[in-house]
């Protein structure tokens, strides 16, 4: 697929669901059931060959070694983050590829700063990295549990009522910094409806597959569920100005997967990756090289007979 072909479909799956912090941003305007037009094969055709181009793209990013890029999925239990990161990633050389998921905070994570545990985990310079959830989890679930904030045992005055403000503020700069240092930064708030949540409940209790996915503490977080959708609207409002959030309809998890890929494919293929070209001394070198190996193929060629008498070679 050429960059010219690659470009309208880009357009026509990724940019409908990007919010860059310019206008008003309200989440009820972005349907969760959205298929683009396609039907799951379509799609799947589109899912295919956008593989193939992540995995040319990611050699090249490595061979490269001068961006990063970080993926980070966000979203409600059940929104298809794990599957969305096995199947988009399906043909990449996992060697050039990371992902961590961040779960509830260890007591060593807890005696650090609010975003400690994120930054030990960022992709190296050639390398992917993916976040199954991340440093906005600290935007999120400590502010829908709030007697989750005493446990950070943050000192009196940094507890006030414009702590998720100052937030914000600390994750935009945070990745002005990291953008200013060449890590591209993708970021995808899988839009999940409440049915389809519990549609996905259902199956997993009753597939012997699925079942340990599930847990009680689930449905402790559904029955939230007005309140994590604030605590998103707020944080995509305050965080999308310098790296755009893409709120990714989410009840179809064939159309997520498209809208994720192809935005991963447009913004590798605007870096314009290419493999190294040696310069001229080492393709010098090169030629030497290589006249020293078909040598030793010509010497190695020749087959040598060594006489022996009837009974062997003499001992000493």
């Amino acid at each position: 697929m050429s960059k010219k072909s690659s470009k309208p479909l880009g357009d026509q799956f990724v940019a409908p669901f990007r919010f860059d912090g310019s206008g008003e941003f309200h989440l009820r305007s972005h349907k969760t059931n959205e298929k683009g037009g396609l039907d799951k094969d379509k799609a799947e055709k589109f899912l295919e060959a956008s593989r193939k181009r992540l995995s040319d793209f990611q050699e090249k990013l490595y061979a490269q070694d001068r961006w990063s890029v970080l993926i980070i999925l966000q979203g409600m239990d059940a929104s298809g983050k794990d599957s969305a990161i096995k199947n988009i990633f399906a043909g990449v050389n996992p060697q050039g590829c990371d992902v961590t998921s961040f779960k509830q905070p260890t007591s060593h994570e807890l005696a650090h700063d609010f975003m400690w545990r994120t930054m030990v985990a960022l992709p190296a310079r050639g390398r992917i990295g993916i976040f199954n959830r991340s440093y906005y989890e600290e935007c999120l679930v400590t502010r829908v549990h709030r007697e989750l904030l005493a446990k950070e045992r943050l000192p009196s005055k940094s507890v006030t009522k414009d702590i998720w403000r100052e937030r914000f503020e600390d994750i935009c700069a945070f990745e002005r910094y990291l953008t200013r240092n060449g890590t591209v930064i993708l970021k995808f708030f899988l839009n999940l409806s409440k049915e389809e949540q519990r549609n996905r409940f259902l199956d997993r209790l009753d597939d012997p597959a699925k079942v340990w996915k599930f847990s009680m503490a689930d449905v402790a977080e559904r029955a939230m569920w007005r309140r994590y959708m604030a605590a998103y609207q707020d944080m995509i409002r305050h965080t999308s100005a310098g790296s755009p959030w893409h709120v990714v309809p989410a009840d179809h998890k064939w159309f997520a997967r498209l809208v994720i890929g192809s935005a991963i494919i447009n913004a590798l293929d605007a870096l314009n990756l290419r493999f190294p070209r040696a310069d001229r001394t080492s393709l010098q070198e090169f030629k030497k090289v290589r006249e020293a190996l078909e040598q030793e193929g010509k010497v190695g060629g020749k087959k040598t007979v060594k006489k022996v008498g009837p009974k062997g070679p003499a001992s000493k």
